[in-house]
């Protein structure tokens, strides 16, 4: 089992799931995280502390989430390893939006 970063994450990227991860895990683009499914050591650290509860573990996910496993899988490959990830700016005012997948930006 791994752990998989959902829609919550997307305009917030708060960061302490990156500062707590054992594996150096996490890969970050510009306006949310992933978790390299190769890299993660499953110890569910990351699912604790996140303030916006967007990561869960895979076998866990919903099934109209499930996509998100692989696009976890394929952003970790193109994105940079995520070191110090700050939270963006104005990521308290969309900590708990609903429905922000259109807000991913893909480019890093």
């Amino acid at each position: 089992m791994t752990f998989v970063v959902t829609e919550s994450c997307i305009a917030c990227r708060y960061g302490e799931c990156v500062s707590v991860c054992p594996q150096n895990a996490f890969h970050e683009g510009p306006n949310f995280v992933v978790i390299d499914p190769r890299a993660c050591a499953n110890c569910g650290l990351c699912e604790m502390v996140c303030p916006v509860n967007a990561i869960v573990a895979a076998a866990d996910l919903p099934q109209d989430q499930r996509a998100w496993r692989e696009l976890n899988a394929r952003l970790a490959t193109e994105w940079p390893l995520a070191t110090d990830t700050q939270p963006l700016p104005d990521a308290d005012a969309h900590a708990f939006d609903k429905a922000k997948r259109d807000r991913l930006i893909l480019q890093a």
